[in-house]
């Protein structure tokens, strides 16, 4: 059983979706309303932002870019807004001064510890270079008063681990997560689209474009590393300080 989609349609993102309605394994349900996942978000329209502050009850970001993205690109429109609370927690290593703006938007792994997907490699040392982060992330989806947007820049790497992470604290299904995480490909066109013309993305972005499409096997492969080398995603999360109290919290905080 998996949900549809809840696109969030709204003037300056074309990847902002609602994770409400998303099954869990015993049978209930995220809350709507809770929990967005999003592309950039420095683009928004004056009228989106009000539709998120306003009728969606945001409160808090979490911006899960690199420092060299966020210097680069400079604050969003949300960020006039003293109600809406904004938690930078990048999941890139730190660059010094010498790194290009390319070295600052991917994670560097020994190729011999590869998964061998690409992407999936890449997921599990976002969780190795940036454990705080996620934790913390984890944290604010866990304590927000109303909506969290958890967004990067495409909105499916990044975001899709960490998404990935809660829904399953939340005890939603491995095939809807994966299925949520594989959604990011309706829109993949626009979305570099966005991106292409930027020259904080321009550089990572050449290549083949097929190579940023999100595949479903990619995010399964993810979830099975973890399950193979923590016992699961509450496995690695128990590793590092999660206790049975943040589960109960979090599930408390994101479902019907």
């Amino acid at each position: 059983m998996t949900a549809a989609i809840n696109w969030l349609d709204l003037d300056g993102v074309v990847n902002m979706r609602d994770l409400g309605g998303l099954p869990t394994t015993d049978g209930t349900t995220i809350r709507e309303g809770r929990l967005l996942r999003s592309d950039n978000l420095q683009d928004l329209s004056p009228s989106a932002v009000q539709h998120l502050v306003e009728e969606l009850v945001l409160t808090d970001v979490v911006d899960l870019r690199s420092h060299h993205e966020v210097e680069s690109e400079g604050p969003g429109p949300l960020h006039a807004w003293s109600r809406v609370a904004h938690h930078h927690l990048t999941l890139l290593p730190d660059m010094d001064a010498s790194s290009g703006p390319v070295d600052a938007l991917l994670v560097k792994r020994d190729r011999a510890r590869r998964d061998d997907d690409h992407w999936a490699s890449h997921y599990l040392g976002y969780l190795e270079h940036r454990p705080e982060s996620v934790l913390a992330a984890l944290r604010v989806i866990t304590q927000a008063s109303g909506a969290t947007v958890v967004h990067c820049a495409a909105g499916k790497d990044r975001t899709g681990t960490v998404v990935g992470m809660a829904l399953a604290v939340a005890g939603v299904t491995e095939s809807a997560i994966v299925a949520d995480y594989a959604a990011s490909a309706q829109r993949i066109d626009q979305i570099l689209a966005r991106l292409a013309p930027r020259p904080t993305y321009a550089g990572v972005l050449k290549g083949d474009p097929s190579r940023q499409r999100p595949k479903a096997e990619s995010m399964a492969r993810f979830f099975r590393a973890l399950h193979a080398k923590y016992d699961g995603p509450e496995g690695w999360l128990a590793s590092h300080g999660w206790s049975d109290a943040d589960r109960q919290e979090l599930r408390a905080a994101l479902r019907d």
